[in-house]
């Protein structure tokens, strides 16, 4: 059984000199697995590191190469660029307007791609003298960093004057380098053993130096040589914090085998911190990737990958949390590769691709290239499959809320759970409607304060107030009535006491969190009630307000009446108790010909004074009771007496209602 994990969108990728354009320029590093690289995940197009791809193919022989670029009008064409030496690193800037290729150790070149400007190409040197030039990466569309093996440049280009502009520059000495650009941080590896990283923030033209770490090596190492390479690190941003992530080939428990992996949470602000460890119980090469905020390790040797989610509940020492796979060890989903060529050949079977390949290389956040076979995929979780490897439905459930596209596949657990081959306990179904309500509360909560806020008006509502964005997370009344409880009720299998019990138990979970509870809810309990004859149990629900009262709750009371008489008082009751039902009560007394008691309910709110006596005389007539006409009629007289001294009736006034 695969774990859920698929691969889309392959791309095939041709030679070192067949690159092509960059939308975000995205410098991340493989780890452990494949080659160490840098590429950028945007789908197509994309920037090249080619110091990786140079080791994947061979270099052809010298001559012109020809690299795509796209216009902002969505149109490739062909662009020339001499041959001056290997590539090392080719990357375009964020907005493609600007092209960068690292060819040897000290210099960088750049190129203009913007309409009506000079292609001729500028070059800048590191200004460290005797300074090598590891990489670079473009934290903006004009902003650039030089990391040398003595430390880092920051500098600003000037396309129109095709020069660069230093803005600030760091000594220290570097071994490698690594560059997250959701939180546009890059990462130097400093002094012998390489395991003090030294991080750098950039924003708006300005570099910030963060607090350096120490990452704790597995044991303390026998020689003064790099123990710390940049196969096992990686930054990742999950849960909207940026990470530093650790592969420990070796526990520093005694009692542990296996590698584990190491989570130092990098704030904008603070020092480092060691805050999870994911065990892997397991060793061999492995490589990671984080995909919807889980992170997922593939193991080379089994051929199969993990899953972690460092929401759900661990094992907290006081110091770090401990956290174990979400599931069992499953393999990726198979994956085709589609025959290529003329009609009569693409009719053969496609060919199964090899995963786990000792060629593969893997970039953060979810990207995975196969040397060997020139195929680039994005990784993507698929949750329905998870759904029947989490048998802990609270469990499943604090997972799927995490998750992006998760709505309907909660709601398909939800319906799976009161099916009758796969029936949860109460218990379990009230875990799960509880969990799902604390989302919608707090999504509401959020909601009325940002509306609060809009309210009051602009000189107290702060400029960076955003409206909550509703994400699939958001399971609310509408979402369970229409998909899950209306078809439930339906189920003519299923015993209606365990039916009743689930849709109080939805309403009692939504009275907890203080949601009102929406009318159609009560509507689906009564009908399930009538349906079954329990007008005892439904008499129970009205008189201690199980059912909050509302106005369509009381007309369908009344449309009960033939099925249960005291239905109509009961909606009477509840009219009454609302206090904004008085036409309405009106109506209904009258209805049933209860003339006096529709008169006296108005005499005893005080509205007698402003009712109009036709609609009353009309109904007393239609009861063909000569007596009660003449005193509906006396007392219109008597009040006419008592406004305007004169007991007749004034033309018109009859019929006013």
């Amino acid at each position: 059984m695969e774990l859920g994990l698929y691969l889309i969108g392959n791309c095939k990728m041709g030679a070192w000199h067949d690159l092509i354009s960059v939308r975000k320029d995205h410098a991340v590093h493989s780890i452990d697995l494949g080659l160490p690289g840098s590429m950028s995940k945007s789908g197509v197009p994309l920037s090249i590191d080619c110091s990786s791809l140079n080791r994947a193919y061979p270099r052809p022989d010298p001559r012109p190469s020809r690299l795509s670029h796209r216009h902002s009008g969505g149109a490739w064409e062909g662009l020339g660029m001499e041959d001056k030496g290997e590539v090392k690193c080719i990357k375009f800037s964020l907005e493609n307007k600007i092209l960068a290729v690292q060819r040897t150790s000290k210099t960088v070149d750049f190129s203009n791609f913007i309409p009506d400007s000079s292609q001729l190409e500028y070059t800048q040197e590191c200004k460290t003298k005797n300074a090598n030039i590891l990489g670079f990466c473009w934290t903006s569309s004009t902003e650039i960093v030089f990391i040398t093996d003595q430390g880092i440049e920051f500098y600003q280009v000037l396309p129109e004057k095709r020069n660069l502009k230093l803005l600030k520059s760091q000594n220290i000495n570097v071994n490698w380098y690594m560059y997250c650009p959701e939180g546009a941080v890059i990462l130097l590896s400093t002094t012998v053993l390489g395991n003090v990283l030294q991080p750098f923030y950039f924003r708006a033209g300005t570099m910030s130096k963060l607090p350096k770490f120490e990452i704790e090596l597995p044991a303390a190492p026998k020689s003064t040589k790099l123990s710390l390479s940049e196969r096992d690190i990686a930054m990742a941003t999950i849960y909207g914090q940026l990470y530093v992530l650790f592969l420990r080939h070796h526990s520093r428990t005694s009692n542990s085998t296996g590698a584990e992996v190491v989570l130092y949470h990098l704030p904008r602000e603070g020092a480092c911190k060691k805050m999870h460890i994911l065990k892997l119980n397991r060793t061999g090469k492995f490589a990671l990737n984080v995909v919807d905020n889980l992170v997922v390790v593939h193991h080379q040797d089994t051929e199969t990958s993990v899953i972690f989610d460092i929401k759900l509940r661990g094992e907290f020492d006081g110091t770090v949390t401990f956290h174990h796979p979400v599931l069992p060890a499953r393999s990726i989903q198979p994956y085709q590769i589609p025959v290529a060529g003329p009609a009569p050949v693409t009719s053969q079977s496609p060919i199964p691709c090899k995963l786990y390949s000792s060629s593969w290389i893997v970039f953060q956040p979810d990207i995975i290239i196969s040397a060997s076979q020139g195929y680039l995929w994005n990784l993507q979780v698929k949750l329905q499959p998870i759904v029947n490897l989490l048998p802990d439905k609270g469990r499943l459930m604090d997972f799927l809320l995490q998750r992006k596209e998760c709505k309907m596949v909660i709601l398909s657990v939800c319906s799976q759970m009161l099916s009758e081959s796969d029936r949860a306990t109460l218990p379990v179904i009230a875990t799960v409607f509880d969990k799902l309500n604390h989302e919608y509360k707090k999504y509401l909560d959020a909601e009325q304060s940002y509306t609060t806020a809009v309210e009051a008006g602009p000189s107290r509502c702060s400029p960076l107030l955003k409206r909550p964005v509703r994400t699939q997370a958001v399971v609310d009344q509408s979402d369970m009535y229409t998909h899950v409880l209306s078809v439930f009720t339906e189920k003519k299998e299923m015993p209606h006491k365990f039916v009743i019990a689930v849709l109080m138990e939805y309403i009692r979970s939504l009275n907890q969190f203080q949601i009102t509870v929406q009318h159609y809810l009560h509507e689906l309990v009564i009908k399930t009630l009538v349906q079954h004859n329990l007008f005892y149990m439904l008499h129970q629900f009205l008189q201690y307000h199980v059912l909050s009262d509302s106005k369509p709750l009381a007309c369908l009371l009344l449309s009960l009446e033939s099925f249960y008489p005291p239905a109509h008082q009961l909606s009477l009751d509840m009219l009454k108790r609302l206090s904004t039902a008085n036409d309405e009560i009106v109506e209904v007394l009258l209805s049933k010909h209860q003339v006096l008691a529709a008169l006296r309910f108005i005499r005893g709110i005080g509205g007698h004074d402003n009712i109009s006596a036709r609609k009353f005389l009309d109904a007393a007539k239609q009861t063909e009771d000569n007596m009660l006409f003449y005193t509906i009629f006396r007392f219109f007289e008597q009040r006419n007496q008592r406004l305007r001294g004169n007991p007749n009736f004034t033309p018109g006034r009859t019929r006013q209602w």
